[in-house]
Order: C-alpha cells, then structure tokens, then sequence
C-alpha cells in the first residue's frame, strides 16, 4: 500500500547512489511511496524510497530503491549507471538512466530492461505516462 513521503529519505538515497532523481519521479514518490506502474506490456511494483519514519514504514520500504538497484547491478549485464525502480516478477526491472550530459543525474525518461538480453527500451517519456488512476 502506497503512502505518502518526506521529501529527506529522497535526498538520503540521491546521497547514498550519488544521482539526482527527476522532478517528476520524485512528486510522484512524494505522493505515493511506492505502488504499481502499468506500461502496454506489463504491470510493475514500484520500489520505494527506504523511509525510517517508524517501524511499520521500516518494515514497509525494506526492498528501496536503494537496496534493489545495488541487487540488480549483480546481474552481469545490468547498465552500470541504471537505477532500478521497479520490477515485473519475472526478473525485468524499469529503471532510469542519467542525462548525456551529467552522469549524476538522471532523466526523466523511463527504460525497461529486459534481464534476458540485457538490453534496455525507453517506455515512456516521464514517470507520469505510466501512473494510471
């Protein structure tokens, strides 16, 4: 169940990963920490930030982001610089990837990334494409 953020637990995990995140994915996490993402081919659990609010918050946010993309860059041809925000269940990970011009920060633009092959696929322009109410 997705729930609202403080926006410290997003900059405790932008210092922790050494990134920026993007405007829109951060409003997003804000509202919702968490929750599920739909894209024209499946459906997506969306990692949140680790929150230490409290112990049910704790409890709730064990599998961040954080944690998850430092899981995935086990993987031999996960993108060094990917950032993984969401997983379908049969190993492919939505992630992000920084801007050509800056590394440490990421863009908007979201990517699948297909654990079979390797290789990455732009499926939407910003992280509200794929928020469906």
């Amino acid at each position: 169940m997705p729930f609202t953020l403080n926006e410290k637990y997003i900059i405790e995990t932008e210092t922790e990963l050494g990134i920026l995140f993007p405007k829109s994915f951060k409003a997003k996490m804000i509202e919702e920490n968490g929750g599920e993402l739909i894209t024209e081919d499946d459906d997506w659990q969306l990692f949140p930030f680790f929150d230490k609010t409290d112990k049910k918050r704790i409890s709730r946010t064990c599998n961040n982001i954080a944690l998850e993309t430092k899981q995935a860059k086990k993987w031999n041809n996960f993108p060094n610089n990917g950032i993984a925000i969401a997983r379908n269940g049969s190993g492919d990970y939505l992630i992000l990837l920084p801007i050509k011009e800056n590394s440490k920060i990421l863009s908007e633009e979201v990517y699948t990334w297909f654990h079979e092959t390797g290789q990455t696929e732009k499926v939407a322009d910003d992280i509200s494409h794929l928020i469906h109410n």
